[in-house]
This record gives C-alpha cells, sequence and structure tokens, in this order.
C-alpha cells in the first residue's frame, strides 16, 4: 500500500518547513519515507509553448519513480493543491492507494507577511498578493481531509498534530 500526505496551503502557510519537520520526526522514528516540496522541481523559466505544471510534474514523476524503486511506500509532498485534477494527478503519480490531504492554516495577515520576509526579490508585491487569492482558491475547493492552524505555533507542534491526524504516528 502506498501512502501520500499532501500539505496544502496558501503561500506562507508553512507547507515547506512543515514539510521538513514531519520529514525529521519520521526519520527519528525510523519511518521510511520520501518528502517533497513539488513547487522545487520547477524553477526556471522555459519556452512559452511549453507548459510549466507539465515539466513540474514530468519531475515529480521521475522523483517519485527512483523513490519508489528503493521501496518508499510513504509519501509527503507540499503543494497548494487547488483542484480535483490536480489532487488526482499527484495520486497517480505516487502511485498513491491511500491519500490523506492537510490543508495549513493560517490568518491572511500572518501568512502574508511570512512571504514578505521570505521573498525578497523582485515578484515580492505579486507573491503578497497571491496570498489571499490562493488562499480564497483553497477554501473555495475543500480538498482537504483536515486543516491544521498554523498561527503562531511552535513548528514541531503542527507537524506532529499533522502527523497524528493522518495515523502515520501515534503519540
Amino acid at each position: 500500500m502506498v501512502q501520500l500526505l499532501i500539505i496544502t496551503g496558501s503561500m506562507g502557510a508553512g507547507k515547506s518547513a512543515v514539510l521538513a519537520e514531519a520529514s525529521d520526526i519520521l526519520k527519528l522514528r525510523n519511518i521510511v519515507h520520501a518528502a517533497i516540496d513539488v513547487d522545487s522541481l520547477f524553477l526556471g523559466h522555459i519556452p512559452a509553448a511549453a507548459n510549466n505544471d507539465e515539466v513540474m510534474y514530468a519531475n515529480l514523476r521521475s522523483v517519485c519513480k527512483n523513490y519508489a524503486a528503493r521501496g518508499v511506500q510513504r509519501f509527503l509532498f507540499a503543494l497548494a493543491t487547488e483542484d480535483r485534477a490536480q489532487l488526482g494527478l499527484c495520486r497517480e503519480i505516487a502511485s498513491a492507494t491511500d491519500t490523506i490531504v492537510c490543508r495549513l492554516t493560517a490568518s491572511v495577515d500572518a501568512m502574508q507577511l511570512r512571504v514578505k520576509r521570505r521573498e525578497l526579490g523582485v515578484l515580492q508585491q505579486e507573491f503578497v498578493v497571491r496570498v489571499e487569492k490562493l488562499n480564497a482558491i483553497l477554501e473555495a475547493a475543500r480538498l482537504e481531509d483536515f486543516a491544521v492552524s498554523n498561527d503562531n505555533r511552535p513548528l514541531n507542534e503542527v507537524a506532529l498534530e499533522m502527523l497524528n491526524k493522518a495515523r502515520w504516528i501515534s503519540n
């Protein structure tokens, strides 16, 4: 059985940080897994005729195949999953028979502040504006099995709550 835990949320919700912390918790418990920050699989600029998402998902497919060949049957993805088609594609790529979606939440102000602190380059304002829009998209889509608040809480606490609710660990 291949398990997939998708960590979704708007920009600044803490997907990448919670992904890394959850991976550390699983590693300390000797639970074999792969943790993949899906957005990091496409950083660049390709010809206009190409589709950025197609490249990102092709890269994800290769990464998952490599992990699966080494016996990995638990995958954690950090990705703002906006619709059922995207969710289905993630399931298919990971060959997941069991998929759980956790949505990280925080106030829009907190997420915008995090993005402002993190994104210091030329696209900072565009990313800050995107926070609220993406949050509304995710709110309307309601793809999550459960939500975990990542507003003014220790990272370890957030990751532990998520892994417990997903039934990947128990305290």
